[in-house]
């Protein structure tokens, strides 16, 4: 394909992407979008998929999602917000609102109500912090300061009350202490946390790479229907609030180096090691 040819179809999905967002609040269809872009609508689907990773559906449902918080925060009430935002009714919302975290309300008064208990321990990769609410893991983070990684929690849920409690914790940390400690591949966590249609796509494919394998970025950008979006690919890595469980650190550059990662390279190349040698001890039994 010439270069003219590509710049003038990504030129037609910008356009789309501008149009959905000024318009996320009413209802818009695949034909009338593909009107606008000067294609058909099953052409629309497919190159919009391919260069920005979901559909014109999943993008417009996040713009929503988007407006809601925007309008959330505002001094209006929630029924202001979910109708603002183009939902129609508070119910639509809430079917909706497992990408934000936290329900609509909680999110309006930025975590003001929200309880979230957290523990922090010692492992061979330094400190882990665990933080939970009453629906699941929000955030687990490696570091080597106590206080960076209590002040880092209490700066991303501000408005929330943010309590330590190792007791009410523990099975948690007991399931990820046997996974640092390389006798538990499995982390089945039950999570609660805030994503974008593509954020959540990419996680959940990195959740299904095999423990002990790794994937390249662009591997994960085709398996996400968007072999393009390698950037795209590597931000949604980067914004990984749960270590370990969204496994991160099992994304590699395409020759098998270790690229960056959140919480350091050498954390990166221990548990990349780990999970080599317990895979390869498996198969020797």
């Amino acid at each position: 394909m010439k270069d003219a040819e590509i710049d003038r179809q990504r030129s037609a999905v910008v356009r789309v992407c501008k149009h959905i967002a000024a318009h996320a609040d009413t209802a818009l269809t695949l034909a009338a979008l593909g009107k606008l872009a000067g294609m058909s609508p099953f052409h629309l689907q497919r190159l919009f998929k391919r260069i920005v990773g979901v559909s014109p559906r999943e993008y417009q449902e996040t713009c929503r999602l988007d407006a809601f918080k925007r309008h959330a925060r505002g001094t209006g009430s929630l029924a202001d917000a979910t109708f603002a935002a183009g939902f129609g009714s508070s119910s639509r919302l809430y079917e909706k609102s497992v990408q934000l975290g936290m329900t609509p309300a909680r999110y309006q008064q930025r975590g003001a109500d929200l309880d979230i208990r957290y523990t922090i321990f010692a492992s061979p990769l330094g400190h882990v912090l665990i933080a939970a609410t009453a629906r699941g893991v929000c955030k687990i983070s490696l570091g080597s300061n106590v206080r960076v990684l209590e002040t880092e929690l209490r700066d991303e849920f501000a408005a929330a009350a943010c309590i330590r409690d190792d007791k009410a914790l523990r099975t948690f940390q007991k399931t990820l202490a046997r996974y640092l400690a390389g006798g538990n591949p499995d982390l089945g966590l039950p999570l609660d946390v805030r994503a974008t249609a593509f954020q959540r796509k990419v996680w959940n494919i990195l959740r299904a790479i095999p423990y002990g394998e790794t994937r390249s970025y662009s591997e994960i950008a085709v398996k996400a229907g968007s072999p393009s979006s390698v950037r795209a690919v590597a931000r949604a890595i980067a914004t990984n609030p749960v270590a370990l469980v969204v496994p991160c650190h099992r994304a590699v550059r395409k020759n098998g180096e270790l690229a960056g990662y959140r919480w350091g390279v050498e954390r990166k190349r221990t548990l990349l090691a780990q999970e080599h040698n317990y895979a390869l001890k498996k198969i020797s039994r």
